[in-house]
């Protein structure tokens, strides 16, 4: 139950200060590592010392794109969002940054005090992606007057106060149809800026998702350009299909029990588990895992499903939907079928999943398991979307999947983050003599 996981990791976190006085070589190995105090401590004063590149995570989320830019040389000074389980999953996974750094809240109520929590060191990367409701396809309605877009003029406006040397503002592809306004209300602030469509697929992760990203700098560097070098980086990409995301996950069966979410079997499965694979990866697997092997699998669960949604699942083969015969007889919708044609999908192995979203926060009907009859796991959903298996997602199940569908994934932020440091480096090696810096393509 929930509770005793509660009581169970707050026992961890108190051993850890009983026991945990002096650092072991063994402490970056130690599955409860980003429990303990000592280990939070030494990496906030690692952080510290540290000359890599600033970074604030404005609508952070649970931290994939943050993650990314991590895992190439970029430190989070500041992190935000208004979702509470997005903000413990945060804190939790990226221990070298303070609590209080952390911060749960509206950005309108941030903007009034985040220069206050911020280091004594110039910034030089925001990135986020405000919410998107007023940038659907089918929203044609100009971005200033749609007020569910106050919260990107928030993040214009967080750029216009911190000024950092760079931007990366993330979005769905429809926010493509009012671009031009975009980059005029950065460019007022002096900003170069370009945007493009791109797709996670082609910076190996394997799902087909598509979202625009708007890039910026005040470096006086062509922005086009970076993504001509982001265009040829990721030609020498490996690319991958759900197979390899799924790659050595233990198999369950779908919950039975309605509104036992919480309750962890062997059949179903658990939100903590044993690895029972651990070190024994594919290529993806290692890539995600940045080279750390995890000695557990985090929100490895199935959720609950009714016998007519399992027997479904049973019969449909790889690729098939809603419409399919097989299921005709007992297809909830199939006087609908017009509508609701997509409402069950089944995965297939030997290609790219569909776009994983927080819908699936209501149900995995459109991410059945290519093999077994149920929907995704959070953790399956989390493999797809290039997190390691470390990273553990916090919060009711349900908003597992929410914070999983709604990120940025991990290898598309480390694609855009590593041309970016580049940028940076050079340009902070130049700037005494006022040289721009120049990365070939």
């Amino acid at each position: 139950m929930e509770y005793d996981y509660n009581d169970f990791i707050n026992s961890i976190i108190e051993l850890t200060k009983h026991y945990c006085f002096e650092e072991s070589p063994l402490c970056n190995e130690c599955p409860i590592q980003n429990y303990c105090e000592k280990y939070r401590t030494d990496k906030i004063e690692e952080q510290k010392k540290s000359n890599n590149p600033l970074l604030i995570d404005l609508f952070c989320g649970s931290g994939g794109m943050s993650l990314g830019f991590k895992q190439v040389g970029f430190n989070i000074a500041l992190a935000n969002d208004i979702e509470k389980c997005c903000i413990d999953t945060y804190t939790h996974n990226h221990p070298e940054v303070p609590r209080e750094n952390v911060v749960l809240d509206d950005i309108k109520e941030l903007l009034t005090y985040a220069n206050g929590l911020l280091p004594n060191k110039e910034i030089d990367l925001i990135i986020g992606g405000p919410p998107c409701q007023g940038f659907s396809n089918a929203n044609r309605q100009r971005v200033i007057d749609d007020p569910r877009n106050k919260l990107y003029k928030h993040f214009v406006e967080f750029v216009n106060i911190i000024k950092p040397n760079f931007f990366v503002m993330e979005n769905v592809r429809g926010m493509k149809n009012i671009s031009e306004q975009v980059i005029e209300d950065f460019e007022e602030l002096g900003y170069n800026v370009h945007c493009e469509v791109l797709n996670a697929a082609d910076f190996g992760v394997p799902q087909n998702r598509e979202r625009i990203i708007f890039i910026g700098n005040l470096m006086g560097i062509d922005s086009k350009g970076i993504f001509e070098e982001i265009h040829h980086r990721n030609k020498r990409i490996n690319k991958y299909v759900l197979r390899d995301a799924l790659y050595n996950l233990r198999e369950l069966k779908a919950l039975t029990i309605k509104n036992s979410t919480e309750v962890d079997s062997e059949e179903s499965g658990r939100k903590i588990d044993m690895n029972q694979k651990y070190k024994q990866e594919n290529d993806y697997i290692s890539i995600i895992n940045n080279g750390k092997s995890s000695k557990f699998i985090y929100n490895h669960k199935a959720r609950y499903n009714n016998d007519r949604d399992i027997e479904i699942f049973r019969r449909l083969d790889q690729g098939d939907k809603s419409d399919d015969p097989k299921i005709a007889d007992i297809m909830p919708y199939k006087n609908r079928n017009h509508i609701f044609k997509d409402k069950y999908f089944k995965l297939q192995n030997d290609k790219y999943s569909k776009t994983i979203t927080a819908h699936m926060k209501f149900d995995c009907n459109m991410y059945i398991h290519p093999t077994q009859a149920r929907g995704l796991t959070p953790r399956e959903a989390a493999r797809i979307q290039s997190y390691p298996d470390s990273y553990f997602f916090k919060g009711p199940y349900t908003k597992t999947y929410m914070q999983v569908g709604n990120s940025v994934p991990p290898l598309m932020g480390r694609g855009i983050g590593v041309i970016l440091k580049e940028y940076i480096d050079l340009y902070k090696k130049n700037n005494e003599s006022k040289e721009e810096p120049k990365i070939g393509v």
